[in-house]
């Protein structure tokens, strides 16, 4: 899958053969969920033992802020539940689940989105981030960034602060990356959309 309009400069921290190995797993799947998207699904690399650890080390190496400036880590349902847990966990942190609508029991306070191909929202239980708590927010990828400034809106509207992000991906063109703003940021490895 490798040619000049990927790169992987973030995913590069973990040495290039390690780094061509990840991205020798990722698949592309036109027209899923529509015929107008390219879905890129790195369900494979979970799948490979070698792909999952090095991709977790690329995470943990390319981490947008120190991890000492950053308090827990959230992720995005589902694929930022893949891996969101096992970050946290390699570095001492709490999990915070951002959820889809409607799976949570207890209160939760949700925000909607605009997704390329739909309308979405997120939830989090009321009581699952503190006042000034400093989140690190991880997903898969980020493509519009409509997702992931959902998340960042639902952990300010918790009184959290959010440290930065953190994606396996980065969709070029679609704007995401510029969405986000002035926080921090870090994509593992940018492809076109």
């Amino acid at each position: 899958m490798t040619s000049s309009d990927i790169s992987i400069d973030q995913l590069e921290c973990v040495g290039s053969a390690d780094a061509e190995y990840v991205l020798s797993l990722i698949r592309t799947i036109p027209g899923f969920p529509n015929k107008n998207v390219l879905f890129r699904d790195f369900m494979p690399v979970l799948a490979d033992p070698k792909g999952l650890a090095t991709l977790l080390k690329a995470l943990k190496l390319a981490l947008p802020v120190a991890a000492r400036d950053f308090d827990s880590v959230a992720g995005l349902e589902a694929r930022g539940f893949l891996f969101g847990p096992a970050l946290a966990a390699s570095l001492g942190k709490g999990f915070i689940a951002l959820r889809k609508t409607g799976k949570l029991p207890p209160e939760t306070i949700s925000e909607q989105y605009t997704l390329e191909y739909g309308q979405e929202s997120v939830e989090v239980e009321t009581n699952a981030i503190s006042s000034n708590e400093r989140v690190l927010i991880v997903d898969d990828l980020i493509a519009t960034g409509g997702s992931a400034n959902a998340a960042a809106h639902l952990v300010e509207k918790c009184g959290g602060k959010v440290a930065g992000f953190s994606f396996v991906m980065e969709l070029q063109g679609l704007g995401g990356r510029a969405s986000l703003g002035s926080y921090p940021a870090s994509a593992l490895v940018t492809m076109p959309a």
